[in-house]
């Protein structure tokens, strides 16, 4: 099966000549929009783990958690590079000082980068100035994941994110001076959202040279206000088959190089009262690969920057 989109694995064997995987490291951390900073509650979506539930436990240094990650990953998936990944909630809600020393625990030879997930209210320049000399110094490649979930403004209220768009982009002009690669996720199967939400957060993506976007569907997670509203019928959740046309027009209007995370995530489904249709994760993304085989369509076919490109080399 051809894979009409630039995958993150093709990614990593371009830029480091090999499989490359991550580590994840879970940190004792909360967000601004727990604890009142931005505003209480945190997203409707996140559950307790924040949005991680393969960790270690918070209470291991990252040195132990990418030791015993590093042993286990590496040999299951027969690898020797890679990232250090930290995961849950929002990684750069710290001191300058606590953050530069987590950082400076991921200096190994095995470790080619470090992904920092964190929120766009929450990257400081403090942060990004020590990054940015430690990066130099050591080789790593910095990437930062952003949560902007969508550009729907009214949406993103509904998610109680407590923040917009406008923070997303100023985050992201923020990090490109610095050179650092942004990864976006995004959720493109919100019941507030429709087909042109869809496609305009592919735009704005396009235009903030964002380099890598990890694709989600809306997982309903238990003990969490989406449940809550889930279970008392307040919003219809959008079908299988649309969600995949949602995933097939983003990619479309994607640039080609911007490297894609996944089509879909998973969940425990001890832990949920939605995910994925009741399908395997896997068989959503062959689905979709399929149908993007079928009728032709790759990744970035309809892009503005390749579309105007070919009118200007018409015209010449």
């Amino acid at each position: 099966m051809n894979n009409p989109y630039y995958s993150i694995s093709e990614y990593y064997k371009d830029t480091y000549g090999e499989k490359v995987y991550k580590l994840p490291i879970k940190l004792s951390l909360t967000c601004p929009n727990r604890d009142g900073a931005a505003c209480y509650g945190g997203c409707i979506f996140c559950g307790e783990s924040g949005g991680s539930f393969e960790n270690l436990p918070s209470y291991m240094t990252v040195d132990e958690q990418l030791e015993e990650n590093k042993e286990y990953i590496g040999n299951k998936y027969k690898a020797n590079k890679f990232i250090a990944y930290f995961q849950n909630f929002t990684n750069t809600y710290m001191s300058l000082e606590e953050f530069k020393q987590v950082i400076k625990a991921c200096d190994k030879d095995y470790i080619v980068a470090v992904s920092i997930s964190t929120r766009s209210d929450s990257v400081t320049e403090d942060k990004l100035i020590f990054l940015d000399k430690w990066s130099k110094e050591t080789g790593k490649d910095i990437i930062f994941e952003l949560g902007l979930q969508t550009a729907n403004y009214k949406t993103l209220e509904i998610l109680n994110r407590g923040e917009d768009l406008a923070d997303f982009i100023f985050a992201c002009n923020l990090l490109n001076k610095y050179n650092f690669r942004i990864c976006t996720h995004v959720i493109l199967s919100l019941p507030w959202d429709d087909s042109k939400d869809v496609r305009q957060t592919a735009r704005i993506l396009n235009a903030l040279n964002i380099s890598e976007v990890k694709i989600h569907s809306l997982f309903v997670t238990k003990n969490t206000k989406l449940y809550n509203m889930f279970i008392n019928n307040e919003f219809e959740m959008p079908s299988k088959d649309q969600y995949e046309e949602n995933v097939i027009d983003f990619l479309r209007l994607l640039k080609p190089n911007i490297a894609i995370q996944r089509l879909v995530g998973r969940a425990p489904e001890e832990d949920t009262a939605f995910c994925n249709w009741d399908t395997s994760w896997w068989l959503i993304r062959d689905e979709i690969i399929e149908k993007m085989n079928n009728k032709g369509y790759i990744q970035g076919d309809k892009s503005e920057r390749i579309i105007f490109d070919k009118i200007k080399g018409d015209k010449s």
